[in-house]
């Protein structure tokens, strides 16, 4: 997936709840979306022109701030065609949506998204981890005599890196499967007894 389609899924996913101004989806994205902390104007205002070109999203004024402002905003409201393109898009769970690019912004509407997708999501993107891991690994035993002690040192921490999400990936998918099936979790019996 490009980073274009990330950035309008991303844009058509915090449409979905509200329609916003273009500054509002600049700090929300930041704010949600850590791969789009540094997100310019530059980025925003022309994937939002090719967005409303292409009918996926509509101008809504906005009469001003509530605050005595006479000055009329531009506010972005999701289209027909934005919410089926959000739809479709939710309910698709190929190998771009676990991609490096476009995980983090699948991950987050989650919450939109139906459980079988979820769990086929958090899979693939757990073999395309663990498949990374396996190479990254047999890649430092090959070269572990040519790195400098700085290079090991960040060949580990990206090992250990990749060992973490594959972790927190093998726990997340646990508790779908769990979900689906009506047993509880182990975390979730903790709870219980607290």
């Amino acid at each position: 997936m490009a980073k274009t389609d990330v950035l309008n899924l991303a844009i058509l996913g915090m449409l979905a709840e509200q329609p916003l101004h273009g500054y509002q989806i600049r700090k929300l994205l930041g704010a949600e979306l850590g791969p789009f902390r540094a997100l310019s104007y530059g980025s925003l205002y022309p994937a939002l022109k090719r967005m409303e070109a292409e009918g996926l999203i509509t101008l809504a004024e906005d009469e001003g701030d509530g605050r005595g402002s006479r000055r009329s905003r531009i506010a972005y409201a999701l289209t027909p065609a934005g919410k089926a393109a959000l739809d479709a898009e939710l309910a698709s769970s190929g190998a771009h949506s676990w991609d490096d690019d476009a995980f983090d912004v699948r991950f987050s509407m989650f919450g939109k998204t139906d459980s079988a997708t979820r769990l086929r999501i958090l899979e693939g993107r757990r073999t395309r981890l663990a498949e990374r891991l396996d190479e990254v690994s047999a890649a430092a035993r090959r070269q572990r005599d040519r790195y400098d002690a700085y290079t090991a040192e960040l060949q580990r921490h990206g090992l250990e890196q990749v060992e973490r999400e594959v972790a927190w990936l093998d726990q997340l998918i646990e508790n779908e499967r769990s979900a689906n099936s009506g047993t509880p979790t182990p975390s979730a019996e903790q709870a219980d007894n607290n």
